[in-house]
């Protein structure tokens, strides 16, 4: 049981740990691939390679040891890792792994510092961290597969139609193998891909979000295939290598990023290949007749990179439907709604007072629109965003 001694101690540690910084992190990876290497089955490895897990996992310890004496704070950040850890099957003897070798990883670290003492209250601290997580991610897998067309860990489905929605970006619909009814899901969240690319020693698992409204029977995901830097293994595999007719597994939809009926006006606003949680939410907010005005903003490079658009002109027509588009590399304005260069909101007419804004795209470009977003005074709380990857804050 955490005691209040406990909490003392876990809070003294924290500049420690920011002496420590990312070679705490690093040092916990190596240690833990190394003496459990199955666990690369389940982990990103790109992640890994690219800093940006490692990043996040040291986020969310500082978060948690400046927050040990408050936890309602993190809420949302327990909510947002706990559904993700679902879609990656995540089961509760893993955290007795991670505890494992995230307390020897401390010990190895600090040294001396590390005194039977801290070690009780780090124990007492991780191990209720733990059980909040497994409490939380069991609630979710027994909903889940209580409810119509949900099941727990993967689920073999075939790929019924693969379409090309841009240069960069294909869509995938995927029907259940068995031919069962699948779960329904919020517009705005994602799937769980499984999938063992040849080449590869290890599965694969990947989280793509849903670019269609719900229909109980099928699932569609729109990939962008990554070419800049480190070619993206999954996108990859999936653009070349996986076709109609072919098996995937898949985890049931996942994600605290949904659109919400609040009752007021919506504003969507994406870039590049954050626009297919914004699709889903038009789809749906189309398909249920949403009376208030809805706002569609979508930058992207140049036309033949801009996914859907063919789709979201016949949705925007309707009543109270407004688009508007920017491309990075157009040098006039072809219309009035087709603007030139980066995201401006002084060039359109918004209910900034009252209006709901979801967000996605790189994280620079949502840091962008946020600051355009509080400087024309929309309140932090009317701002949601999803963040693809490992979470980061801005």
């Amino acid at each position: 049981m955490l005691q209040q001694k406990h909490i003392n101690i876990i809070k003294s540690l924290a500049p420690i740990l920011h002496e420590t910084g990312p070679a705490l992190t690093d040092h916990f990876y190596g240690r833990m691939f190394k003496h459990n290497p199955e666990l690369k089955h389940i982990f990103n490895m790109s992640n890994q390679e690219s800093g940006a897990q490692k990043a996040a996992l040291f986020a969310a310890i500082a978060g948690y040891v400046q927050h040990i004496d408050d936890l309602p704070a993190l809420q949302t950040a327990v909510e947002r890792i706990a559904q993700k850890h679902t879609s990656f099957h995540i089961q509760p003897a893993m955290y007795d792994i991670v505890g494992y070798h995230l307390t020897e990883t401390l010990r190895e670290l600090t040294g001396d510092l590390f005194t039977p003492e801290v070690e009780e209250a780090w124990l007492a601290a991780y191990q209720l961290l733990a059980g909040v997580f497994v409490n939380r991610e069991g609630d979710l897998y027994k909903q889940r597969a209580a409810t119509t067309g949900g099941w727990i860990g993967s689920r073999d489905f075939v790929v019924k139609s693969k379409t090309r929605e841009s240069e960069l970006v294909i869509s995938f619909v995927f029907e259940p193998r068995d031919n069962g009814p699948v779960i329904d899901y919020q517009a705005g969240q994602y799937l769980g891909l499984e999938v063992n690319p040849e080449g590869h020693e290890y599965t694969e698992i990947r989280q793509y979000s849903l670019s269609d409204k719900p229909n109980g029977k099928t699932y569609r995901i729109s990939v962008k295939r990554e070419t800049h830097g480190v070619p993206g293994v999954v996108s990859n595999y999936l653009h070349k290598n996986i076709n109609e007719g072919d098996i995937v597994k898949l985890h049931s939809p996942a994600g605290d990023f949904f659109l919400v009926d609040r009752n007021t006006p919506v504003v969507l606003v994406s870039a590049g290949v954050g626009v297919t949680p914004m699709q889903a939410m038009l789809e749906k907010l189309s398909a249920e007749k949403y009376p208030h005005d809805v706002y569609y903003l979508h930058a992207c490079e140049n036309e033949s990179q801009h996914s859907f658009a063919h789709r979201t002109r016949q949705l925007t027509q309707e009543t109270n439907r407004h688009a508007y588009t920017w491309y990075a590399d157009l040098h006039h304005a072809t219309s009035a709604n087709t603007l030139p260069g980066f995201m401006d909101f002084d060039r359109v007419k918004l209910p900034f007072g009252y209006a709901n804004f979801y967000l996605c795209g790189p994280v620079p470009f949502m840091k962008f629109v946020k600051e355009q977003l509080l400087s024309h005074g929309v309140t932090e709380e009317r701002i949601h965003y999803e963040v693809f990857g490992p979470h980061a804050s801005f």
